[in-house]
């Protein structure tokens, strides 16, 4: 990769870009809230779990294609994908969560001067926003999956920190020994046919919907 498409991917992947990705734990406080994620042990288990369940199955996937479509400038595949995507959020927090940062991003592509292609009409998921600005940018598909599977680790190693409590330390430590796991979520991602790709997760769809009803959240899903 040549230091411009780096440059870009570190920009866009980051949890600094302002589309809201801090205030989201995709279910994991509702975990720690019941018990399920305790210490590091517990907190590696749920991270390693969601990877191979979710990340590598279904969202990663899901962006696979979509930046292959964007790439094509194949706009129905692309419209086709996200409403998919969409579809798979199965409680009002998951879906409330990729269309508000899909908004977000897609305004704040809007506002650089980022995109040179449309996006689908209607509510943008996070990861059609995303696949926009790789392609727009001329940022390698491999390396950008990887960006944002670990961006994904990287937030819930954070709420970890916050709310097991872990420390600064042992959350660096849980994020570097997630490289493996990192590494063959994404390959599987790359690899998956068509008729392999699955959201199956019940146990995470009612940790979500218990989430909705939960005192003193910190987090917003």
């Amino acid at each position: 990769m040549n230091a411009a498409s780096l440059l870009h991917l570190l920009q866009f992947a980051s949890p600094a870009l302002p589309i809201g990705g801090y205030s989201y734990s995709q279910g994991l406080e509702a975990a720690i809230e019941a018990g399920s994620v305790h210490d590091a042990a517990s907190a590696h288990a749920w991270l390693v779990r969601c990877l191979d369940e979710v990340q590598a199955r279904w969202d990663g996937p899901l962006l696979w294609r979509l930046m292959q479509a964007f790439a094509a400038r194949d706009m129905p595949a692309v419209a086709d994908w996200s409403a998919c995507y969409l579809a798979s959020r199965d409680t009002a927090e998951l879906r409330a969560e990729t269309v508000q940062m899909g908004y977000s991003l897609t305004r704040l592509l809007a506002d650089l001067g980022v995109a040179d292609v449309g996006l689908p009409g209607g509510e943008v998921p996070l990861p059609a926003a995303y696949a926009c600005a790789v392609c727009a940018l001329g940022i390698p598909h491999e390396e950008a999956l990887l960006a944002l599977l670990f961006a994904w680790a990287e937030n819930q190693v954070l709420v970890c920190v916050k709310s097991v409590p872990l420390g600064q330390v042992a959350g660096q430590r849980l994020l570097l020994a997630l490289r493996p796991e990192l590494e063959r979520a994404a390959a599987t991602a790359r690899g998956l046919p068509d008729e392999a790709l699955s959201n199956w997760a019940p146990g995470l769809s009612v940790l979500s919907m218990r989430h909705e009803v939960q005192h003193g959240r910190l987090y917003r899903s």
